[in-house]
């Protein structure tokens, strides 16, 4: 099998993806892949538990984040690949490695889908009532889907306007957010720091669950290393991506959760029940503003289903072309994998159906599968950075255009910090369960791989 991918890579049928991405798509995607639904959505129960040391979780889950795309970046920039972290882990570690953080990031990424679609039908039949949210749900999944099929411009186009709308919102979501923490915001007043007295309501534990919850709102970011081998200049624009990504995390969401606490009481129903950002906007009494957010929550989620069937497809393709996989699913046509968009297309469809048809045990089955999976892909790049810069400064130094900070006592923190994560999820009940389902899953994926990889050896 083979250890390593070109740069520009071919399909089973020896058609290759095309490079349709321009940078301005990259760098849109860089910035609004920052912005998820997990920020929108997810952060409400992180201030629950945490309060306003929710800004502490999202800082020290922030740094860790910011070091795993560092390495990522690192890599993706000397070996652009659409298989991005899964290619550089078969490269550093072996086939077996690339096939199952691949393999089980692809299960992530197509269950994610599936996930995104029902929480925008919500949103869409609460607007619309006794419209059915199964019918919402297809019709987002033939529209993305659709878009996926077409050239990879259209969905750099899609993730454009869309990481544009979310950038302004949150913008200016932090402008109204400051000017009424600093008494300047016409017809509000400010309320300094009355609900930061209480910093840790729940103690240490409190803090435990809100950085797990922040550390699982960060999911998103490894798309641009995945989107940056179909760009024009994939070197340039992921030095250019991972070199932001430092402010861009401070801003988005770190200053974000410290405007939210500010402005809002942090055991306010409303941060759970409407989402932290409309009650926040709610607080300030800005007419229509709490549905305003709604629509950029829908936007969000609509933007995370687009781009998780494009990461779900390249991390397929880029799997069968380096024989990981049903050679089928590697066919191009039109500079595009479409049967891995289709495939991936219909395995989140088959999730949404499992919500409705067995919510109880297959589909929280499913959920408890994935719950870990983005820490396993984080210990494979960071073990996948170790190998490779070794080797890169031995064989092609003039490759490194990102440089890993610290090399190698930042990457050994990291690991430590992913460590400390596990161990926390094992110390709580709700996470444990996930912890052990996403290792009974890769666990599994890692036996496949290397009996894949025994088999497929070259005999001596």
């Amino acid at each position: 099998m083979p250890s390593s991918t070109t740069q520009t890579p071919t399909g089973t049928d020896g058609v290759s993806l095309s490079h349709g991405l321009k940078q301005r798509h990259l760098s849109m995607i860089a910035l609004g892949g920052v912005i998820g639904a997990g920020l929108f959505v997810g952060s409400g129960a992180g201030i629950a538990a945490a309060g306003p040391s929710i800004v502490v979780a999202y800082a020290l889950s922030g740094v860790l984040v910011m070091l795993v795309m560092r390495m990522l970046g690192e890599m993706s920039a000397a070996y652009p690949s659409s298989g991005s972290f899964s290619a550089h882990a078969e490269r550093a570690i072996g086939p077996w490695a690339g096939f199952t953080a691949g393999w089980s990031f692809w299960v992530l990424l197509c269950t994610a889908v599936g996930l995104e679609g029902i929480g925008a039908a919500k949103i869409v039949s609460g607007w619309l009532p006794g419209t059915p949210e199964w019918a919402w749900v297809a019709l987002f999944m033939v529209v993305f889907c659709g878009t996926n099929l077409a050239a990879v411009k259209n969905f750099g186009e899609f993730e454009f306007w869309f990481a544009a709308l979310k950038v302004g919102a949150i913008t200016v979501f932090l402008v109204l957010g400051v000017l009424a923490i600093l008494g300047i915001l016409p017809g509000t007043d400010s309320p300094g720091a009355s609900h930061l007295t209480d910093f840790l309501p729940n103690g240490g534990e409190g803090l435990v669950i809100g950085l797990l919850a922040s550390v699982f709102a960060y999911g998103g970011l490894e798309t641009v290393t995945i989107a940056a081998a179909e760009s024009e200049n994939p070197v340039q624009g992921v030095a250019s991506a991972v070199r932001t990504a430092m402010w861009r995390i401070a801003l988005f969401y770190i200053g974000s959760m410290a405007v939210i606490v500010t402005l809002v009481p942090w055991d306010s129903k409303e941060v759970v029940e409407k989402g932290p950002y409309v009650a926040a906007l709610d607080e300030l009494g800005i007419p229509g503003a709490g549905q305003l957010m709604n629509v950029v929550v829908l936007v969000a989620l609509l933007s995370a289903m687009n781009a998780n069937i494009y990461g779900a497809s390249r991390i397929a393709y880029s799997l069968v072309e380096r024989g990981q996989g049903p050679k089928g699913l590697g066919r191009v046509s039109g500079g595009v994998p479409r049967i891995a968009v289709l495939a991936s297309s219909v395995f989140g469809f088959l999730c949404v159906l499992l919500s409705y048809w067995r919510p109880d045990d297959v589909f929280a089955w499913l959920l408890n599968m994935i719950g870990a999976v983005i820490l396993a892909v984080w210990i494979f790049i960071a073990v996948s950075q170790l190998r490779l810069r070794r080797r890169l400064e031995r064989e092609s130094p003039e490759k490194l255009a990102v440089r890993m900070w610290a090399f190698p006592w930042l990457t050994w923190v990291a690991l430590a910090g992913m460590a400390a994560v596990f161990v926390l999820m094992a110390r709580e009940p709700d996470t444990r369960v996930q912890l052990y389902s996403t290792g009974g899953m890769i666990l599994a994926l890692a036996v496949a791989g290397y009996g894949w990889q025994r088999v497929r050896a070259p005999r001596g």
